[in-house]
């Protein structure tokens, strides 16, 4: 097992509205997705001494920020970086009107079609997952696996309910 990875992941969500059943499963199901598997580090920075996971992660949303808050399995803070939800708006609107047009074809037409929409779907969560390795830049090491499943958790926190 990595050392580089997270261990636990916790969603406050104090403040938001109560998430949907489908929120709720999405946040689950991405959860368990991250802890099975996920390479997530803190990079050097200027001659300090970089903490070593396994992590545990507490993401929330304070004062209209997406805050990551890291801590040992001690349950000491190691590290914390509030980033602007502003980059992520348009992304996460686009995904969640995908995500509906998904589930709507789902139900009324054929494979070729459904798979066009999924298609789409991968498409702007890839861009999201961009999105967000690129705000940790410098911040977080993360592969793109991990920057996926973690956007899928900042698109349920961010809509909340």
């Amino acid at each position: 097992m990595s050392l580089s990875r997270l261990s636990h992941v916790e969603i406050d969500d104090t403040g938001l509205p109560a998430p949907t059943p489908e929120i709720e499963q999405e946040r689950k199901v991405a959860i368990f997705d991250l802890l099975e598997d996920n390479s997530f580090g803190l990079p050097v920075r200027e001659g300090r001494e970089t903490p070593q996971g396994p992590f545990d992660l507490f993401l929330s949303i304070r004062e209209k920020r997406l805050v990551f808050d890291l801590r040992n399995e001690a349950g000491a803070q190691v590290a914390e970086f509030h980033l602007s939800l502003g980059p992520f708006r348009q992304v996460v609107k686009d995904y969640f009107q995908i995500c509906e047009s998904y589930f709507d074809a789902v139900k009324k037409l054929p494979p070729s079609q459904i798979e066009a929409i999924d298609m789409a779907r991968r498409g702007i969560h890839n861009e999201g997952a961009r999105v967000l390795k690129e705000r940790l830049e410098g911040k977080a090491d993360l592969d793109i696996d991990t920057a996926r499943r973690l956007f899928t958790l900042i698109c349920v926190l961010h809509f909340g309910g």
